[in-house]
């Protein structure tokens, strides 16, 4: 029997002797079949190499959350470890050592309603029948609500025919009653339920019903809600180009949805004031419109969408701390390199928290902060070189703009990081969640608007529903709209 030389190959066992003893044909098909199976092999060795790749971006991912990502903590996995405290050490619920306890303040005898005696009638130790007046009662004052009786205005319109021309003539409403049902109050009312404290429409119905016996439809409800939007256009208008002439700019952004389409919803805001914005699109267009004529120095993340932006900026380092965090947690040099930049970015905090404080004087801080500097860079370079391709893409689109990392540290009234853009902007990440967003570009107008008096009114510390029911009245009776600018000289 003939053995071929793909048997001999399959024995795996070539001496030198066996091959002489091959023609050279069968030589030839040795080496062509080895050839063959030489290039099978590298390209299961490169399927291999990839597989391994996707598998450990898979696992990053899966291993990705709000300490090491831009996920929102609200994406995390029930079981998820909550973040560590700042301090150091687990802290107690409740009220810890030292914290001064809240007490209500006793409102003045002449503002309540209601004052009762109660004296005892008795000695509690002997029996003896007491009476008297003590100059200084303890004092006790129980709060409670009235039940509420909608206040309902009817006006009675005449008509009356004229002896002299036989004409009949129907009288007008008078000045700042509007046509509708509702007046200013509950229009405020309304808008704050729905807009504010984003209640469905339903909802609103139900706690009108339920509350103040006010029956509504769901039409009326929407109609109170056009009705608040136009009144606080031109506010609205004037605070968004307030923000816009502001030295310091804090701005974010998240997704939205009108009308079933994908928008986004913009927040810009300054220590008074802030604008929300709902826009179809993400990039640099949206933003120019946020942004307008602004020169001041922005405080955002490294989003592309505000690269068009040539003033000066200040990066967030809450979001390069999670990009650390994410670099720690890969293998051999890389995780090394995130592990030391975590170390250089805790450090930066901690003396930021004391030139907060006023226990660290800034001209001290800006020593540290130029050596600290070097250090993260030189770790930055490091990571583009480190073998892993995520981390060194990362790496070099940070050094690229390094200077936009450090404007806190030499310019007053910047902070580090954009933490007050992702505060304005969670009261619409709610909405969202509830409502799935807008359903109409005229609803889209009543969020931004709504939810940039509720934020504005809370900084500047005003009574939103006073707010915004002096300008539903003035819209009534034709005047001028509040202002939703601060009074006080106070710089944005």
């Amino acid at each position: 029997m003939t053995t071929t030389p793909q048997d001999k190959q399959g024995e795996k066992r070539f001496t030198r002797e066996a091959l002489r003893a091959l023609s050279k044909e069968e030589l030839i098909d040795i080496i062509v079949l080895q050839r063959e199976q030489i290039e099978t092999l590298m390209e299961q060795a490169a399927r291999v190499k990839a597989l391994e790749a996707q598998v450990e971006e898979l696992k990053r991912r899966l291993g990705m959350n709000s300490q090491n990502s831009s996920k929102p903590p609200s994406s995390d996995a029930p079981d998820a470890q909550p973040p560590k405290s700042k301090g150091g050490g687990k802290r107690k619920p409740g009220g810890q050592a030292g914290h001064e306890g809240y007490h209500r303040e006793l409102l003045p005898v002449e503002e309540v309603d209601k004052v009762v005696a109660v004296k005892p009638s008795a000695c509690e130790h002997c029996g003896r029948k007491l009476d008297g007046e003590d100059p200084q009662p303890q004092r006790h004052q129980v709060w409670e609500i009235p039940e509420i009786k909608p206040y309902v205005q009817e006006f009675q319109l005449h008509g009356l025919w004229c002896r002299d021309c036989g004409k009949f003539t129907r009288a007008s409403l008078p000045e700042g009653v509007r046509a509708g049902a509702f007046g200013p109050r509950l229009q405020a009312t309304i808008a704050l339920l729905s807009g504010v404290y984003r209640l469905s429409k339903r909802s609103v119905e139900s706690v009108l019903a339920d509350f103040f016996h006010i029956p509504i439809s769901l039409g009326s409800i929407c109609a109170c809600e056009a009705a608040v939007s136009e009144a606080l256009g031109e506010a609205v208008e004037q605070a968004r180009e307030h923000v816009q002439s502001a030295e310091v700019l804090h701005a974010d952004e998240t997704g939205w949805r009108e009308a079933n389409n994908k928008a986004w919803l913009w927040v810009a805001v300054t220590g008074t004031v802030t604008v929300f914005m709902i826009h179809a699109k993400r990039g640099q267009v949206a933003a120019r419109e946020l942004l307008g004529a602004f020169c001041g120095v922005l405080v955002s993340d490294r989003w592309g969408g505000y690269n068009f932006y040539n003033g000066l900026r200040q990066w967030c380092w809450a979001h390069l701390r999670r990009d650390f965090t994410a670099f720690s947690e890969y293998p051999g040099k890389a995780g090394e390199i995130g592990a030391a930049l975590i170390q250089h970015c805790d450090h930066m905090f901690q003396w930021w928290h004391r030139v907060r404080d006023g226990t660290l004087k800034r001209s001290t801080f800006r020593q540290y902060m130029w050596r600290l500097r070097a250090d993260v860079e030189e770790l930055l370079r490091e990571g583009t070189q480190c073998g892993h391709q995520k981390m060194e893409r990362s790496c070099k689109r940070i050094l690229k703009g390094a200077e936009h990392l450090w404007t806190f540290v030499r310019v007053p009234g910047v902070e580090p990081t954009n933490n007050t853009a992702e505060r304005g902007v969670r009261p619409g990440v709610l909405w969202r969640k509830g409502s799935f967003g807008t359903h109409s570009a005229e609803g889209s107008r009543f969020v931004e608007r709504i939810m940039t008096a509720a934020a504005t009114c809370k900084q500047q510390q005003r009574n939103v529903t006073e707010y915004i029911t002096q300008a539903c009245i003035a819209r009534l009776h034709d005047r001028p709209i509040p202002s939703l600018l601060p009074t006080s000289p106070r710089k944005s």
